[in-house]
């Protein structure tokens, strides 16, 4: 069975994808799988350097020591094929007919997307204030938080829903709702 929709997040460190992708997994259940274009990165840097690679995807700190060989090692291969890290995270992809692809972070990756499944694919931009973000732990990093892999899709407008998860958000449940109802026009 191929996907009949693929739902592509975006967002900046600490905006809250991983929040939202995980309760949007626990309301589909078995009807989606997560795509992750970070954990063939994440692997091959766990495997290269003997690191523990469920820390590098986790959600702690210890991925952080490690963020910005990460960023330079996979601008490196994306240079030489832009999409080579979508093509590896959905290799695995469960049999299911939503998929969700919670950390789009450059133009070239929802490029990727809409050249390979079309119409399948609905792009989804989460935004929190800074003060929020910082709240959540987000402490700014030059080199990190200002090079394409944070900063690329800034100027994307051709968003198919923006999520505010910031000061004065919709609640989570108005959140769900938003991105059920992106999901209808494909099923």
């Amino acid at each position: 069975m191929s996907p009949q929709v693929i739902l592509l997040f975006s967002g900046k460190r600490k905006s809250g994808k991983d929040y939202l992708t995980d309760h949007l997994q626990q309301r589909l259940k078995n009807e989606c799988g997560v795509i992750k274009i970070s954990a063939p990165i994440k692997s091959y840097w766990a495997k290269e350097n003997n690191l523990n690679l469920n820390e590098l995807l986790s959600h702690n700190e210890y991925k952080e020591q490690y963020r910005l060989e990460m960023i330079r090692w996979s601008d490196s291969i994306r240079a030489q094929d832009y999409g080579y890290f979508c093509r590896q995270a959905c290799h695995d992809a469960l049999d299911k007919p939503t998929w969700i692809v919670s950390d789009i972070r450059r133009k070239t990756d929802i490029c990727w997307f809409k050249e390979t499944y079309k119409d399948l694919v609905k792009t989804i931009r989460i935004v929190a204030d800074e003060e929020t973000r910082k709240s959540r732990g987000f402490q700014y990093k030059d080199g990190i938080d200002n090079v394409a892999s944070e900063c690329d899709l800034d100027d994307y407008g051709d968003w198919d829903l923006v999520i505010n998860n910031g000061e004065g958000k919709p609640t989570l449940q108005k959140q769900m709702e938003s991105i059920m109802e992106l999901c209808k026009n494909n099923k």
